[in-house]
């Protein structure tokens, strides 16, 4: 119930603990994706709240792939028994992430000339975007898996690592 002080021994449960990119689907890329890759997954695995919906096993675990142009959660348990898998299109997020890779450009082509004001406006922006495809994030799980908004926004960062082609 909201207010009540959260269970310590319930939230270490609802948690990834580890997060795996199917390189089949998803494919390896240059060793500066490739970073930016384990960068994110490892900021999701530091800081998260995932549960899905119905299932008190945690922690979890993540594979995420992408099959005919389907973001793929294949959620295990820490012995690898399969939980849920969930198929998301990844059209409710196309206009999102090319928005958010272009004003990312126009950051860093910003921080080279740009007053500290304009970098600040453009990074507003990005943040902007970010949140947006967090939300959307966030309600396309919806009923699926429960995420903390911090968590969609890092899941948003991995879905957009997961297209960034450089």
């Amino acid at each position: 119930m909201a207010g009540d002080t959260p269970d310590p021994v319930s939230d270490k449960r609802r948690r990834l603990v580890a997060v795996d990119l199917d390189d089949t689907s998803i494919g390896r890329a240059t060793p500066d994706i490739e970073h930016e890759r384990a960068v994110a997954i490892y900021d999701l695995i530091e800081e998260n709240s995932f549960a899905p919906v119905g299932h008190d096993g945690g922690p979890y675990k993540l594979m995420l792939s992408i099959v005919e142009k389907r973001l793929v959660f294949d959620v295990r348990d820490s012995e690898d028994g399969t939980i849920a898998t969930h198929i998301l299109s990844l059209s409710p997020f196309r206009k999102i992430v090319k928005d958010y890779f272009l004003i990312c450009e126009s950051y860093y082509e910003a921080i080279k000339t740009a007053s500290p004001s304009q970098i600040e406006a453009i990074d507003m922006g990005r943040r902007g975007v970010h949140n947006e495809g967090s939300e959307t994030l966030m309600s396309r799980l919806d009923g699926k898996i429960e995420v903390d908004f911090d968590t969609a926004r890092r899941l948003f960062t991995l879905i957009c690592v997961l297209h960034w082609r450089g």
